[in-house]
């Protein structure tokens, strides 16, 4: 049993037994609901979902078997209903909570393939049906989260069985199959016992090789971890030893942060398609959870994996520091937080089960622990005062975490850290955040101080300095709480609470509070209390209060509004307080409410009393209420009555005009005391009832009272008190109890796992109320309940008041009394019993238990109340329509009557986010190596689980009652509630808007309750909206109800309702005011965004039925959807949309649908050339749906058949065969096309949005739309500028060609002809659409089509002299050759005619704008060739073209060059690829049919060329060498002159590799990429301006790039060798390229390779170029910051020695002869390196050189200002910590530093 349930009020615990057997009674009823043979019958299930969730939710303890049964039952009918996402959206949801909450305790075995067939037919093949996109993304959702529950009970084998599936979709990485096969791969992938011997060494490679593909993709990389992550943490026994260099290269290149001034984020990374990364979500974050979780399941005993983690954290740390902050804090965050848990998580884990981790050598150790825990450290220690909040809060939770697992290094560092931020209190966020690190670890820190005795501990200073800081922080704390600064107190007060909630008692004879004695406690208290009340004296409340009746009893400043710390600081310490000091501080207390009255402060005053009164009752009562009780009434005494309060004398009044009024101030004090009284009285109990004549005086009183103010304190005091006597509440839950007298001071706490039946009983005491309260709770309820309906009843029949202003004010008085008595005891006054439909009453059924009280009063007083407030509302919407507040109370009033239990439930909504219980304050983790325990989960304080088991309580009470009736046909809501809910019908379309809203809450939640309502709902709201004459307000009031889920979701199952929805919102366009059309707008989008499908029995014509038949309405629909209707076209749009749906939702009805797909279809079509644009581009949504059979398709293996003819043929036919139509239609297609002057409008796919409003969008599109399957391949290349191409108006026209044939190839011709040639973009746009579409169409009759007219076509368009149209042509030839099938694998027909078209050699005489053309064309029919699979023609086409590119490498015309270089980057790589994957002779064929030259060897032939012609540029670049041109020539070795042309072919080159890095192709090119790194680096500065230009571009991609293996020794040697350059600007440049080179590469750079970079960089610091030497101190001091070995050590000792003897000789000779100015600056340059690597810390080496550094001050110029710069950037970086590490230095160091930096020196 769950410990929650087994403290439950032992009334309601009782009840709770009988759950197994409910339980089991429910399972037998869904499995009987549902019929095998009947898909339909799944609707009938759906009603028990809730209820099998109440049982989950409800923790109850129910049979294994059972579940068992009803997941394997759940499986079976999920897989069923593949169509109804609705249902299976419901089922998967279930599920997943049921295996989550089982899983360990199941064994099941789950099949993974239909879950992988219910993905694909729904999310990823175009004939998508027509549900709404938000039931599709939530269908998405649960499929995939029911697939990651069952992952692990997938059966041997499949983990095969998945991977063979998905490995052909990662073949080609630059197509977007792969993407989302690697999605599909982590979804699937299991990682359970069963699969163990899939995951083999080979395939670990693979998959890196796989990751490597692609580089800089965070959607890729994601996957990729997350596979890798599981595979890690679930097989221990794998060795990853040798793999560790190359995983953790990855993660450190996965954060993106700026490296050495560089961007922080990936300069180009590729565009993941929106559907994949839509479905499979990770939108584009680093995946920090992943990394952190390979991380820690990679550590163990003698594994080098720490050293690795360590190095990491070396390069990342200085990103954490606040001064650092940036868009990558939040993964580096995220880092950090998963980091820690997931440690926490492994360490619970082998703590718990020792014997069955057989491999105890995989268990972390003491020392592997500690070093794990000074690692994380070091990211604790930079990000503790971050200014992101979320950083320094995880900061301060993972402090807490590692504080139980390695306290003796942990708590030290918070020690420290928390001394020194009361040091500087001047930074009031560091106190806040040390505050609040205290409070996390309280209960370690308590620990220790104890165990410090008991362990031998060398100093005893150790165990003081705990208890010291605990007294510290406590003492401090007083000085914390200021109403100035909210967040900084309310983080005190936490510490507070956290302090208290470890102690057991506070007492003052006894000596175990260890750090504190006794009389200082009592002292600390009177303090504490002074504070306190001067804090609630000088708050200011946050809102004016407003006079209405929800305010709720205070609006209370941030101490009540900001979070729970107030209130649960003062019960726990009122809660722990010994009698003698809970004495003191009673008295304190009570005599500051008597003499102080705060109208800014009532809820804080309030809650300050309830906490007395909470944890002494008997005591309190006496000091607290009797004197606010007898204040009040002397105050309430002297003021006159009216007589409205239940007295009934008012009659004398009517006559008397003047009205009786109170003063303001004694009204607010009154106020001011009847608040405070309300709130602390809220867990009296019986101690209240000595008091009960002065309690029902007092309210009587305050409702006589002729103020409202007063009458509602009046309202609070009865609610309070009632619910005082007759609720379940626990009674001493701050108390401490101890079960057994231990020898510790501190008190136990819980964990809810170890809970068993037989644990002695440590759980709340509970109120249960007697029956003295029950009685008194009755008397008080005949006065102001029923005595109050029977003055209603008289004011609205008897007509007794002559003064409308008295009436008012009467019933205002009358129907507050009746609300705060119904409020006041909540369900404890018994529900309606409902009706039956045979007569007979049955007993209501059993679901689960759950009560908030004792009964009181009867189910007659209920319904007695609902009829008299019935005649009112009546009475009151006739009368007094205009009164909001009399409305207000009203549907109040009804709200509790009618929807039994719906107040626990909003206070159980609002308590749960009120309370984080979570906070880690009170939260003993699991895994505690201070004290030995055995726990299996978290712990927490008893109050707090105490406080979770009375929310538990409250909910179980909302929902016990809730689902009762809805399962069972035979039960209808009572008289009552019908009658209550006319009225809530006809207040939900009143003119007020706020009555209007609160009365549409109401109404929902009582037809959700009882759905037998919702029909007479939806038939009389839709019928407001038929009316033309209805109000505004009636039209707001009628969509805000239909429009919610409670409606939308009924309307798939009911057929009137449906078709009477639809004509309401569709016969509507007579409203003319703009609110309203806007309301119903939104409620249709909502209508289609939820839209689920039509469930079959609409279909059905019954005979009893009244109501629409289907086809009627379908017709009826139709007749609107015409133009020639004059309707506003909103509607006309609205019609055609649900024309659409209805006739998708028809497809499987055979009776009716080929008639309406054939109307629908030919009406879309002609509404192709209509005149409303939105009409037009739904229409295209529609064609695109509704085409569906392709009879005229080539199909590989048969030819066609003569029989099969498409169903739609002969109308479409018809339709299209009119003359000119496709002339009309294209012209009314072209206005769609808006050419957005700016380049920067993104590509849509979907009609240009730019006049679309959000909500046209989606009524126009469809989902599929998402999952557009076109382009087949990222986009990246910008010279193809922005296209207005849009791939849905292709396909139409490719599938009117498949459905019709021949025909509509005819048709088109003249009409394509005349727009080809068209002047205007847009009419361009569209004809290259509509030949796209043809030219992919691959039907018979085709191939003569082309050579008859469309080869010719296609030449014609490519000579065109025409520019701005290119983008669509290249896009139409993109669309052309994309392969067909789901993954494009397919080869279409006319691909190697319309390749071989463009490869034919141009006419000499073209434009090179032409050429240029010819060049973007053929780039983009590329990129759509998918290399693994090329045959031989292709091949062949690829070596010609080649050749070509080569040739024209030099073209005199910048724009071809980049068209060149870009085809020539698709090109290469296709080749490469190719020959990756097919390494046999069909390559070979390729090369020797071309018989080119250079086939074979073009990527050396670019190689060397470049080298040839970087000697040349640079010679001929006068900026640096002015020698004459004569020598150059002879040196370059070209024949000739230094001509142009070297220079185009270098730029040509440049936008290759560019090109190629912004592809993403760069991987399978590495070698030749290599190659370049020399011209790019030394070409950065030349005279030519374009050239260096693009060198920058290339340099700025290229340092984003990893090399590995035997690239990575190349690219070495080629820096090392450029960094020895004779021209000063390339070793510059080399420089630069080499910090970012060290710190990708730094896992995989061997020792050698370092050591080699070192000592070159080391030696231009004595370079004779100013520049490079400072450039190189820069390059080290980054160098050390990550280097954290033998390396950077050797450097500054060696710094410092050379140094110090350079200051030698230097006094010795005071001349400067001697030493060149570079070697000396060289020397400065490296202590000043040294000085900048350690910006935040104060290694013990540091003052040395910081202080030798600055004796070289006196040094001529380029020293002086090194020495200058370098001082003041290690004064910036360490200000603020100066004040700790000053101390590190001498008086004589901090002279000679101070002397530098001031501003002149003696020295110069």
């Amino acid at each position: 049993m769950h410990r929650y349930n087994a403290w439950l009020p032992p009334p309601v615990a009782a009840a709770t037994t009988k759950e197994k057997q409910s339980f089991a009674g429910v399972v037998s009823s869904v499995r009987d609901a549902y019929v095998t043979d009947d898909p339909e019958s799944v609707y009938s299930t759906l009603k028990w979902i809730s209820v099998i969730d109440l049982f989950i939710k409800a923790k109850s303890d129910v049979s294994l078997e059972d579940v068992v049964t009803l997941v394997e039952f759940g499986l079976q009918v999920f897989n069923a209903s593949q169509d109804k996402l609705y249902a299976q959206v419901r089922w998967g949801n279930v599920l997943v909570r049921l295996l989550n909450s089982f899983r360990k305790k199941l064994t099941l075995r789950v099949d993974w393939r239909p879950f992988y067939d219910t993905l694909v037919q729904t999310h990823f093949t175009r004939n998508t049906g027509p549900e709404g996109w938000r039931i599709r993304q939530r269908h998405f959702e649960t499929v995939t989260s029911l697939v990651r529950s069952c992952r692990r009970f997938f059966p041997p084998g499949s983990a095969n069985e998945i991977w063979s599936e998905f490995r052909s979709l990662l073949e080609n990485p630059w197509h977007n199959p792969a993407f989302e096969g690697s999605g599909f791969v982590r979804l699937f992938l299991p990682t359970n016992v069963d699969n163990e011997d899939f995951y083999s060494r080979e395939w670990i490679s693979e998959c890196i090789v796989q990751w490597d593909s692609i580089p800089n993709c965070q959607f890729w990389n994601s996957q990729w971890a997350a596979i890798l992550a599981r595979v890690i943490k679930n097989y221990k026994v794998k060795n990853w030893e040798d793999l560790l260099p190359e995983i953790y290269s990855r993660f450190l290149n996965m954060f993106e942060v700026p490296v050495a001034s560089g961007g922080g984020s990936y300069p180009f990374s590729i565009d993941v398609p929106r559907n994949t990364r839509f479905l499979f979500t990770n939108r584009s974050q680093t995946p920090a959870k992943a990394m952190a979780k390979s991380t820690v399941y990679l550590l163990r005993p003698g594994s080098s994996a720490q050293q690795h983690f360590d190095k990491l954290v070396n390069l990342l740390e200085q990103y954490y520091h606040p001064s650092n902050g940036g868009r990558w804090t939040y993964s580096l965050e995220r880092f950090l937080f998963h980091l820690v848990y997931t440690f926490r998580k492994r360490l619970q884990r082998e703590k718990e089960d020792p014997d069955s981790n057989k491999q105890i050598e995989f268990c972390l150790g003491q020392s592997e622990r500690e070093s794990f825990v000074t690692t994380v450290l070091k990211l604790i220690d930079r990000g503790q005062y971050s200014k992101n909040e979320h950083l320094s809060e995880t900061v301060a939770a993972a402090t807490s975490i590692l504080s139980y697992v390695e306290p003796s290094l942990v708590l030290p560092f918070l020690v420290s850290r928390f001394h020194m931020a009361l040091e500087t209190m001047t930074a009031t966020h560091q106190l806040k955040t040390a505050v609040t690190s205290v409070a996390f670890s309280g209960r370690s820190l308590f620990y220790m101080s104890l165990s410090a005795s008991s362990m031998e501990i060398d100093d005893v200073n150790d165990a003081n300095m705990f208890s010291d800081l605990l007294m510290i922080s406590l003492t401090n704390a007083l000085l914390g709480m200021d109403a100035n600064d909210p967040p900084k107190t309310l983080a005190t007060m936490q510490l507070i609470a956290s302090i208290f909630s470890n102690m057991r008692t506070l007492d003052d004879d006894a000596d175990n509070l260890s750090f504190m004695p006794a009389e200082r406690f009592s002292e600390w208290l009177d303090e504490f209390l002074c504070r306190l009340f001067s804090l609630l004296q000088h708050l200011e409340p946050s809102s004016v209060l407003n006079e209405d009746v929800h305010s709720p009893a205070t609006s209370g400043t941030f101490l009540v509004e900001d979070g729970p710390q107030y209130f649960c600081m003062l019960e726990i310490l009122f809660g722990r307080l010994s009698k003698s000091l809970y004495n003191q501080a009673i008295k304190k207390v009570s005599k500051f409410v008597k003499t102080n009255i705060l109208p800014g402060a009532i809820a804080e005053v309030g809650l300050l009393c309830c906490a007395c009164i909470h944890s002494n009752p008997e005591l309190a009562v006496n000091h607290l209420v009797e004197p606010l009780l007898s204040s009040v009434i002397s105050s309430l005494k002297e003021i006159p009555l009216t007589g409205f309060g239940g007295s009934g004398n008012f009659t004398n009044q009517s006559s008397n005009k003047a009205r009786a009024t109170l003063s303001p101030a004694l009204e607010t004090s009154i106020d001011y005391q009847l608040k405070v009284l309300s709130i602390a009285i809220s867990y009296g109990g019986p101690s209240l009832l000595n008091y009960k004549d002065q309690f029902k005086e007092a309210i009587h009183s305050a409702f006589e009272s002729p103020s409202w103010k007063v009458n509602i304190a009046g309202d609070q005091v009865l609610r309070s008190l009632l619910g005082s006597l007759v609720l379940y509440y626990p009674v001493d839950q701050y108390r401490s109890v101890s079960n057994h007298s231990s020898s510790t001071p501190l008190e136990e706490w819980i964990s809810n796992k170890d809970f068993s039946n037989d644990e002695p009983f440590m759980g709340p005491n509970w109120h249960i109320p007697n029956d003295e309260e029950i009685q008194f709770a009755n008397d008080l309820l005949n006065l102001h309940l029923e005595s109050a309906l029977e003055e209603l009843l008289k004011i609205c029949q008897d007509n007794i008041h002559s003064d409308p202003g008295n009436e008012k004010d009467h019933l205002k008085v009358t129907l507050l009394r009746i609300d705060s008595s119904l409020q006041g005891v909540l369900s404890c006054l018994p529900d309606f019993i409902p009706s039956f439909k045979n007569g007979k009453v049955e007993n209501p059924p059993f679901l689960i238990a759950g009560a908030t009280g004792s009964i009181v009063g009867s189910t007659g007083l209920r319904e007695k109340a609902a009829n008299i407030i019935h005649i009112a509302s009546k009475y009151l919407l006739e009368k007094k329509s205009d009164d909001s507040i009399l409305l207000l109370l009203l549907i109040r009033v009804i709200e509790a009557l009618g929807n039994y239990g719906s107040s626990e439930y909003e206070e159980w909504t609002n308590h749960r986010q009120a309370w984080k219980l979570e906070s880690v304050a009170i939260m003993e983790p699991p895994v505690n190596f201070i004290v030995p325990s055995q726990t299996k989960g978290k712990k927490r304080p008893r109050w707090a689980l105490i406080d979770k088991a009375y929310m538990h309580n409250t909910w179980r009470t909302s929902q016990s009652s809730y689902h009762l009736y809805r399962t069972s046909k035979n039960v209808s809501p009572s008289e009552n509630v019908n009658v209550l809910l006319d009225d809530l019908l006809s207040l939900c379309v009143h003119s007020y808007d706020t009555v209007r809203t609160l009365a549409g809450r109401s109404l929902v939640k009582m037809i959700k309750r009882w759905p037998s309502l919702i029909g007479k709902c939806v038939l009389t709201l839709t019928e407001n909206l038929r009316t033309p004459s209805s109000p505004e307000y009636l039209v707001l009031g009628s969509c805000a109800v239909l429009g919610t889920q409670t409606v939308l979701k009924h309307l798939t199952l009911e057929p009137k309702s449906f078709s009477s929805f639809l004509l309401g919102i569709l016969l509507s366009s007579q409203h003319e005011s703009l609110k309203s059309q806007k309301a119903i707008n939104e409620l249709f989008v909502k209508y289609n965004i939820y839209f689920a499908g039509v469930s079959r029995n609409m279909f059905r014509k019954s005979e009893g039925q009244s109501g629409i038949d289907f086809a009627a309405l379908v017709s009826e629909i139709g007749s609107m959807s015409f133009e020639s209707t004059n309707l506003h076209w909103r509607y006309n749009l609205m019609a055609n949309r649900v024309l659409l749906l209805l006739a998708i939702s028809s497809r499987n009805e055979p009776t009716l649908s080929p008639k309406i797909l054939n109307e629908a279809a030919g009406h879309f079509l002609k509404n192709l050339k209509s005149q409303l644009p939105q009409t037009r581009i739904l229409a295209i949504s529609a064609l695109n749906m509704l085409l569906k059979e392709s009879p005229y398709k080539l199909s590989a293996s048969e030819n066609l058949q003569e029989d099969t003819k498409s169903s739609l043929e002969g109308t479409l036919s018809n339709i299209f065969q009119e003359e000119g139509f496709f002339t009309d239609a294209f012209d009314s297609l072209s206005n769609v096309h808006i050419i957005s002057d700016n380049e920067n409008s993104s590509r849509g796919g979907h009609g240009n949005s730019s006049f679309q409003s959000l909500a046209d969008k989606s009524i126009t599109r469809f989902y599929f739309d998402f999952s557009s399957s076109w382009p087949r391949t990222p986009t990246w290349i910008s010279l193809f500028g922005t296209d207005t191409f849009y791939s849905s108006f292709a396909r139409i026209f490719k599938r009117l060609v498949q459905e019709c044939g021949v025909p509509v190839l005819l048709s088109l011709k003249t009409a394509l002809n005349e727009f080809v040639n068209a002047k205007e973009r847009s009419k361009q746009c569209v004809a290259a659409e509509a030949f796209a579409g043809l030219l992919h169409a691959d039907v018979v009759g085709l191939v003569e089509a082309w050579d008859s007219w469309m080869k010719a076509q296609l030449q014609n368009i490519l000579l065109a002299p025409s520019v701005e149209s290119i983008p669509e042509w290249a896009a139409c030839i993109r669309y052309a050759v994309t392969g067909k099938g789901k993954y494009g694998i397919k080869i279409p027909l006319l691909r190697q005619r319309i390749l071989d078209c463009l490869v034919e050699p141009l006419p000499q005489t073209v434009t090179t704008t032409v050429v240029a053309k010819r060049y973007s064309f053929l780039s983009a029919a590329l990129i759509e060739v998918s290399p693994p699979r090329m045959p031989l023609s292709e091949i062949q086409l690829h070596y010609k073209l080649l050749q070509e590119l080569l040739d024209n490498m030099s073209h005199p015309t910048a724009h071809v060059r980049e068209a060149i270089a870009i085809a020539l980057s698709v090109l290469c790589s296709n080749i490469r690829l190719h020959a990756s994957i097919n390494r046999d002779h069909s390559f070979e064929n390729g090369k020797n049919t071309t018989n080119g030259k250079n086939a074979d060897s073009w990527d050396k032939l670019l190689q060397e060329r470049a080298s040839e012609l970087v000697v040349a540029i640079q010679n001929a670049n006068p900026s640096d060498n002015l020698e004459n041109l004569a020598d150059t020539n002879t040196l370059s070795g070209s024949d000739g002159s230094n001509s142009p042309d070297d220079v185009q072919w270098m730029e040509t080159l440049f936008h290759f590799v560019i090109s190629l890095m912004k592809s993403g192709r760069s991987a399978v090119l590495v070698d030749v990429l290599v190659g370049f790194l020399y011209p790019v680096i030394s070409l950065q500065e030349t005279s030519n301006k374009d050239l260096s230009m693009l060198a920058k571009a290339a340099f700025e991609l290229l340092k984003w790039r990893i090399f590995r293996d035997d690239h990575l020794r190349k690219a070495v040697s080629v820096l090392l060798s450029s960094a020895e350059d004779p021209n000063w600007r390339t070793r510059s440049a080399t420089l630069t390229f080499l910090r970012s080179f060290m710190y990708r590469h730094t896992f995989i750079l061997s020792n050698d390779e370092k050591q080699k970079i070192w000592k070159t960089v080391e030696k231009l610091l004595t370079d004779n170029q100013v520049e490079v030497r400072e450039h190189a101190a820069a390059v080290l001091a980054g160098l050390m910051k990550g280097e954290d070995g033998e390396l950077s050590k050797d450097f500054h000792d060696r710094a410092y020695t050379e140094a110090m003897k350079l200051q030698k000789r230097r006094r010795q000779r005071s001349s400067s002869g001697g030493s060149s100015i570079a070697s000396i600056h060289g020397r400065v340059l490296a202590l000043a390196a040294c000085v900048l690597s350690v910006p935040y810390d104060m290694p013990s080496w540091l003052p040395e050189h910081a202080t030798l550094l600055a004796r070289f001050v006196g040094e001529p110029s380029p020293v002086k200002s090194t020495v200058t710069k370098a001082v003041a950037e290690f004064r910036r970086t360490h200000a603020d910590t100066w004040s700790v590490q000053k101390n590190s230095f001498t008086e004589e160091q901090l002279e000679v530093l101070a002397d530098t930096s001031s501003s002149s020196s003696y020295f110069a």
